[in-house]
């Protein structure tokens, strides 16, 4: 990466900074997604990926669910996103559900990657991958 960059990686679990990296692999559902007429009222196999940086609480984790960021939760809430209606770009998908994960204040930056599997005949995949990071925090 040259100086000049503007693209920054995502950082990842970090023990110095006390940043856990929290991830979805490879979910696939079935969505009502796409512009085209052919896409409007039948669900298409999606795929997504999720990767959060969490900030590390100082209290200890105590074996409970609460004291983390639980998967679950979130792959419960792209569920939500998906079922409540046709979406006609993956992009908006993908900030809906980076929306979502950063709706817990232990999430520092999300990167998210929606993908539809069917769409184009010669390829495995179509889609986007998008980094959100929480407001205010500095780089």
């Amino acid at each position: 990466m040259t100086s000049t960059s503007k693209i920054q990686p995502l950082r990842l679990a970090d023990a110095e900074s006390g940043v856990r990296h929290v991830f979805v692999r490879d979910l696939v559902l079935q969505a009502e997604i796409g512009v085209h007429r052919h896409e409007k009222r039948r669900q298409q196999p999606i795929r997504v990926n999720i990767d959060l940086t969490v900030k590390e609480d100082a209290r200890p984790l105590d074996d409970r669910l609460e004291n983390v960021v639980d998967y679950e939760t979130l792959i419960e809430g792209v569920r939500r996103l998906i079922g409540a209606g046709h979406i006609n770009l993956v992009e908006t998908l993908a900030e809906q559900i980076a929306g979502l994960a950063l709706s817990d204040s232990r999430v520092i930056t999300t990167r998210v990657r929606v993908e539809k599997l069917q769409v184009v005949k010669d390829a495995e995949s179509v889609g986007v991958e998008i980094e959100r990071r929480r407001s205010g925090l500095e780089r």
